[in-house]
């Protein structure tokens, strides 16, 4: 028997299928091969059409299933994940009203810190455990305000893979995580907050049913069958957004456990077993996969912009001499740990959560043009974006994270030695690399819903761990001057 996992990007969807007994992926895709358009009619905007999500997903999934020879009633469950926070609104016939406000769209700042003020920032909180933000609630306030005919229409609203979901099957589902994560779930009530709500004046029938984030949510319907080649009545038995799920399949469940990334932005995501927040809100505190109103397990996230972005600039217009990524790590290698003295502050990408939103932009400090070169600059580049992870792993610290185990995908920064180096020995956490992504701990995922795994030890048995990097300890000193270095300098910034 087989398991699907769809992850919806805002660059690509991905499709994987996993043979379950044994974990192994038989085929994988993505579509398309640029990356999907993002609307912007005014600065700040971000939107995507959710129909070219599901075109997409019946490329890469079509593509998938022609690859395995895999029949349809070999495949026993669905798993979904998604680019988190964005906004669906569909009328009574679930016909969209618009395109999806996603992610980065910053259009809905001012509402939520408006918000933020008037509800109360203690009581958002210890409610919420986020500031309203640029969150989803806060952009369907805006809807609401500079839209108001289209307001009026609203049946439903959703996020991006409740949308995949009711392609899928017909019906309409939240998670609880999945309404965490648009800052409408209130944590010490155990409902959708109506301090939320009210302010906004968002109507609670706008709400789906809330569906388990494992279990059988719903079936795929005839026509979808039909649309994709599957088999009717196939269960859709798990959906998260992408950070939560991101952890899930790095096998992160647990208190005290930590899953990172570190692509165009970098995330750190760890769990908490109690509610608690940062009161400056500079990192978030959403539902895990894995939160009940029994069982508390809370993903606290730190996003860092300015990270891996910083690496691409400097390829494509500074090192553009050199091919590859490869080759870039090979130059910085030829630094010495501290990059003689240079530090790059790398928050390039807008302003910065782990900063109070505070945009400083990307700054170079102590160059000396007798003794830096190209490699100096490459290497003191790596080390800024892995201090930006460290400065905000020590706001995770002090609400309860218990750092001691990083783990990771074999994938974009990770695979520079010099940026895991200098992580685990700043940050005196091992590292665990792995291979996985999104698409493959949805489809493992989907059999727990399906109950085909017992439980989360028995879905990841077969995770494959590739490699572990320790803290260099003798030259731990070396790495944490440098680090204080760094934050100096950015304390003169902000």
């Amino acid at each position: 028997m087989y398991l699907l996992g769809y992850d919806i990007g805002s660059s690509s969807v991905k499709v994987c299928l996993i043979e379950a007994s044994s974990g192994k992926v038989v085929a994988s895709e993505f579509s398309p091969k640029k990356e999907m358009k993002i609307t912007a009619v005014n600065p700040g905007w971000a939107e995507q059409n959710p129909v070219d999500w599901w075109i997409n997903l019946k490329l890469a999934h079509e593509a998938v299933m022609q690859e395995s020879g895999v029949q349809a009633e070999d495949i026993k469950g669905i798993g979904i994940t998604w680019q988190m926070h964005g906004l669906i609104m569909v009328d009574k016939d679930q016909n969209l009203l618009r395109p999806s406000i996603i992610w980065c769209d910053s259009r809905a700042v001012p509402y939520g810190e408006k918000a933020f003020k008037d509800i109360g920032e203690e009581k958002c909180l210890s409610h919420l455990l986020n500031s309203p933000g640029n969150f989803t609630a806060s952009k369907l306030a805006w809807v609401k305000d500079n839209e108001p005919a289209l307001f009026a229409k609203i049946d439903k609203i959703m996020l991006p893979g409740d949308y995949i979901a009711m392609r899928l099957s017909g019906e309409i589902g939240i998670t609880i995580e999945g309404l965490s994560e648009g800052i409408f779930w209130d944590f010490k009530n155990n409902c959708i907050s109506e301090d939320v709500i009210n302010y906004y004046g968002i109507p609670k029938s706008f709400f789906p049913d809330i569906v388990p984030t494992f279990g059988i949510q719903s079936t795929v319907s005839a026509a979808a069958a039909k649309e994709l080649g599957l088999k009717e009545g196939t269960p859709i038995s798990y959906r998260a957004g992408d950070q939560p799920n991101n952890a899930l399949s790095l096998n992160v469940f647990n208190p005290g456990e930590i899953a990172s990334t570190a692509g165009t932005s970098g995330v750190v995501y760890g769990v908490l077993d109690e509610l608690d927040y940062d009161k400056l809100s500079r990192v978030n505190t959403f539902a895990h996969v894995n939160y009940t109103e029994e069982l508390t397990r809370l993903g606290v996230l730190l996003c860092i912009n300015g990270t891996g972005i910083l690496n691409s600039w400097l390829k494509h217009n500074f090192a553009t001499s050199l091919s590859s990524y490869g080759d870039m790590n090979d130059m910085a290698s030829l630094s010495p740990i501290g990059s003689k003295g240079l530090s790059i502050i790398p928050f390039g990408n807008g302003a910065e959560r782990v900063l109070e939103n505070k945009d400083t932009s990307c700054s170079m400090h102590g160059i000396n043009f007798n003794i830096h070169s190209k490699g100096d600059i490459l290497r003191a580049a790596q080390e800024g974006i892995v201090f930006s992870y460290e400065y905000g792993m020590d706001i995770m610290r002090n609400i309860g994270m218990d750092i001691q185990v990083i783990r990771a995908g074999n994938a974009n920064m990770f695979l520079s030695s010099i940026f895991r180096q200098t992580l685990s020995s700043v940050s005196n956490a091992t590292i665990e690399l792995y291979d996985t992504d999104g698409a493959v701990g949805a489809a493992r995922a989907a059999g727990m819903g399906i109950g085909f795994y017992s439980d989360s030890v028995e879905a990841f048995s077969s995770l494959e761990k590739i490699a572990v990097i320790e803290p260099e300890y003798e030259k731990r000193e070396q790495y944490l001057e440098a680090y204080t270095r760094w934050k100096n300098h950015l304390r003169d910034i902000i």
